[in-house]
């Protein structure tokens, strides 16, 4: 990487600098989940599901299908047989405990840092579907012209905090320059913390010095705080690939976050009971985890939850069940156990914005707040198992998400005497109403969440207005939002360096398309 003076980055907006003309959101922040979290397992599950991961890593051991990852690990003291690797669970406890419990990530404005761990909350847009959809092109290709959509969606929510993968794959873009173009937008489109995707050394090499030049901060400035992020996943049944080994320990030697999510589904790729499917998942997390706390001590690291069922007639995902949820909570004692943040997702297998997509969204979003997720992905915008991401949905997704940072404010649960409001019980007494109150009159404005989405008139009001359903509603808000939407703003001759590079790196044949 060539190193640069660090330089201002340049004219970051200031939060409420400019309101929202299109909807009227609520303000960016990161959310405090001050609730008590959801804990299914007694004690003794909780060491049982632990017990048994253990076995897993000791006695059947996980394939490392990465040399430098087997190398790294044998060098530990780990028995490696082919690709297989066993390790004790001294070992893995004792490497575990240099793993921070929590850390920040900085993006390029260093306003819209999250933190990871300490039980807050980070909402995520959709990430990698190939196809996109909305009411009315319908569904289709995702293409370039879509993935900007949904950037700037992304950037315009104040209730999403991180602009994760691919929010739909551009197949449009040759596969060998796609992270190129990709991430060029994501930078230039938000300023928020992005993810990068661990899919061979070129393209990791690529993303990481183009969020560098992005900062306006040289080599030694940017890498030494955490960044940028990567999410790998398991080869469920207990694997890891090549690439994403290759990419997590790219990142790790540079102190940049690595998320570990097994995507186990019970019944297929894990044992059919949701105990030992989240035992799995737990032992290939960790086995990963591990391998990149050897790299590197200290690095930064969270495991995700991804373990639901199939539908056993058709051999389908299924999402938002009450498995799932049960398992994302479990899984949520499993982290704090380990002292690991928590990644979880929203999912749904529904097939349109309707209905069943909202309550599978609802039951996914509910569980990672009782499972105390620090970062949940696919927050905005997924249907059809994670093939399809919805414009409507990712709008009808943001009113829930506004809603769940609502429920956390801690005026809500005041107790304070204004707040008990005796004063107020004792003007109007049993024969009046609370509307003409001194109290309500100097609260009324902000008392309540206000949404944005959803129509609280009565049934002859909404038809006199036309009778929108709640998707037609939500096709025109991501409209006006995109009508709306002004890119944040970036010093001119960064921006020029950041497409200088992408243009080299194309000329050179971007990264190779054969792993």
């Amino acid at each position: 990487m060539n190193d640069h003076k660090p330089r201002r980055a340049g004219g970051h907006a200031r939060q409420g600098a400019r309101p929202a003309r299109a909807i009227a959101q609520t303000p960016w922040r990161l959310p405090l989940n001050t609730d008590r979290p959801t804990e299914p397992l007694s004690e003794a599950g909780v060491a049982a599901i632990h017990a048994t991961a253990m076995r897993v890593l000791e006695e059947i051991g996980i394939e490392f299908l990465n040399p430098e990852a087997r190398d790294y690990l044998r060098g530990a003291g780990c028995r490696v047989e082919g690709d297989n690797v066993r390790m004790d669970r001294d070992f893995v406890m004792e490497r575990l405990a240099t793993a921070p419990r929590a850390f920040d990530i900085i993006p390029r404005n260093p306003e819209r840092r999250v933190r990871m761990g300490d039980r807050r909350m980070a909402f995520v847009n959709v990430s990698s579907p190939p196809n996109c959809m909305d009411m009315d092109r319908g569904r289709r290709v995702g293409d370039l012209e879509a993935f900007r959509d949904f950037i700037k969606l992304t950037q315009y929510f104040n209730c999403i905090h991180v602009a994760g993968g691919y929010p739909v794959e551009p197949v449009d873009v040759h596969a060998s320059v796609r992270h190129l173009d990709c991430l060029y937008e994501k930078l230039t489109l938000t300023d928020k913390v992005v993810h990068a995707y661990s899919l061979g050394p070129e393209r990791v090499e690529d993303v990481l010095e183009m969020a560098r030049i992005a900062s306006g901060l040289d080599a030694e400035a940017f890498f030494a705080e955490p960044r940028l992020f990567t999410n790998i996943n398991s080869s469920s049944p207990l694997k890891h690939d090549w690439p994403m080994l290759d990419g997590a320990m790219r990142f790790a030697r540079r102190g940049q976050p690595v998320v570990v999510t097994p995507f186990t589904l019970a019944g297929a790729m894990a044992p059919v009971t949701m105990a030992g499917a989240v035992a799995q998942s737990v032992a290939e997390a960790l086995a990963a985890v591990v391998l990149l706390q050897v790299v590197r001590p200290g690095a930064p690291c969270m495991i995700g939850t991804f373990t639901s069922n199939v539908d056993m007639r058709s051999g389908a995902p299924a999402f938002g069940t009450p498995e799932y949820m049960r398992a994302t909570q479990m899984t949520g004692q499993m982290a704090r156990f380990y002292g690991l943040p928590l990644r979880a997702s929203n999912a749904c297998a529904s097939n349109a914005p309707d209905g069943q997509a909202m309550w599978e969204s609802m039951n996914s979003l509910w569980s990672a707040v009782q499972a105390g997720a620090n970062l949940v992905y696919h927050a905005a915008g997924w249907l059809e198992g994670g093939l399809i991401a919805s414009y409507e949905k990712f709008v009808m997704d943001c009113e829930v998400l506004q809603q769940i940072q609502r429920y956390f404010e801690p005026e809500i649960v005041d107790v304070s005497p204004e707040s008990l409001a005796f004063d107020a019980m004792e003007e109007v007494g049993p024969k009046g109403h609370f509307f003409g109150a001194t109290h309500t009159q100097s609260r009324y404005t902000t008392a309540f969440y206000a949404p944005f989405l959803s129509d609280w008139r009565n049934y002859e009001a909404w038809e006199l207005a036309g009778g929108a359903w709640t998707e037609e509603r939500a096709n025109r808000a991501w409209k006006a939002i995109l009508a709306d939407y002004e890119p944040p703003p970036m010093d001119e001759a960064v921006r020029e360096e950041l497409a200088a590079f992408v243009a080299r790196r194309k000329r050179e044949g971007g990264a190779p398309t054969d792993y």
